[in-house]
């Protein structure tokens, strides 16, 4: 089976000096690690929902996306993995600066997982539109599969969303209730906002070539969780983006902001085709981010929804944080639920209209 070369990474290539925080994170991630195999815990690697492009009149590509930790050998298994709950997810132990093997339609490509045990990296591919399968392992593990969706170059239309208080009632910002519903609270006690589901269908059967990406501030901890929320609440598939908490090599925390702002950037580099529908609520940054983004890239944006947060949710978020949009070529509209904003899709002839 042919092997791609090594990374540069994989190569020694020395990287930035860090901050003092993330050398204390690394020397207890690494004091666990030891602590963990002589416990007998096993690698094991997570997948997540990768993305992609044709290759068409360009080259094909896949963004690999998983992550690298131990667990019980009876929780090896990734589906038993997947169903790791609360609280129990956020003490996983990762696998840093691990070799990981991918492989994509018989082509084997060797990379180098991250600090936090994180691989998230583009390579090149021939897979064909649609949703499509990579294999993904270590040297001690067996291959897992990843699903991955491979976007048509005749692909026009792209559908962003954000999670918390778009698609899933969480009242993110307050950091009690954010620690409480991420380390405690069941998925299953959770709720999707009303109408959504049932628009992001309609968005779905109307632009079946469309992707579906949800990016959110979570952590990767968290991702088993979230997909099962989505599963269940009847979401069309799609890639999670999410980071990794904690200290970065020039910083105490990495910054939620940035780190959606990066991922929009990458969008619109990497599909300079496809028009992006924008999805957000009016509790967090949302309105500011796209507004940045829609003054930035005008062509690469088809319309902004916000779903606007009812005034109980507006007080637990922290208040409103509207923004004027700044560029009028990209159309904004506002409703408190999925409803609403079909009705204003609809308008925009972004969906179909429903028969009266």
């Amino acid at each position: 089976m042919p092997r791609a070369r090594t990374s540069k990474a994989m190569r020694g290539q020395q990287g930035p000096i860090m901050h003092w925080a993330a050398r204390m994170e690394d020397r207890f991630h690494r004091f666990r690690l030891r602590r963990g195999r002589r416990r007998g815990l096993v690698t094991t690697v997570i997948p997540y929902t990768a993305y992609g492009r044709t290759a068409n009149d360009r080259p094909g590509w896949v963004r690999v996306l998983c992550r690298v930790v131990l667990t019980r050998p009876d929780a090896a298994d990734t589906e038993r993995y997947r169903k790791v709950r609360g609280w129990r997810a956020f003490f996983s132990i990762p696998v840093g600066d691990t070799p990981v093997i991918v492989d994509i339609d018989g082509v084997e490509v060797e990379l180098l997982a991250d600090r936090g045990g994180v691989i998230d990296a583009r390579l090149e591919s021939t897979l064909q539109a649609g949703w499509q399968q990579l294999t993904i392992r270590t040297n001690d593990t067996e291959p897992v599969v990843a699903p991955v969706y491979v976007v048509d170059d005749q692909a026009r239309l792209g559908i962003l969303s954000d999670v918390d208080d778009t698609v899933m009632v969480t009242a993110l910002p307050r950091p009690l209730l954010a620690a409480w519903n991420a380390f405690v609270v069941h998925e299953h006690a959770r709720r999707a906002v009303t109408g959504m589901p049932v628009l992001y269908d309609r968005l779905a059967q109307a632009h079946p070539e469309a992707p579906f990406i949800y990016l959110s501030t979570g952590a990767w901890n968290v991702a088993p969780a979230l997909g099962r929320f989505l599963d269940r609440n009847m979401y069309p598939p799609g890639p999670l983006l999410l980071t990794d908490w904690g200290p970065t090599h020039d910083r105490w925390f990495r910054s939620g902001r940035a780190h959606k702002q990066k991922n929009l950037e990458r969008l619109a580099e990497e599909f300079p085709d496809l028009k992006w529908l924008l999805i957000g609520d009016d509790g967090q940054h949302d309105e500011s981010l796209y507004s940045d983004f829609a003054e930035q890239h005008p062509d690469a944006v088809a319309a902004i929804a916000i779903r606007r947060l009812s005034p109980s949710e507006a007080v637990l978020a922290g208040g409103r944080h509207k923004s004027e949009p700044r560029d009028d070529r990209a159309p904004w509209i506002w409703a408190p639920d999925g409803a609403g904003l079909a009705d204003h899709l609809e308008e925009l002839g972004i969906l179909p209209a429903t028969p009266n």
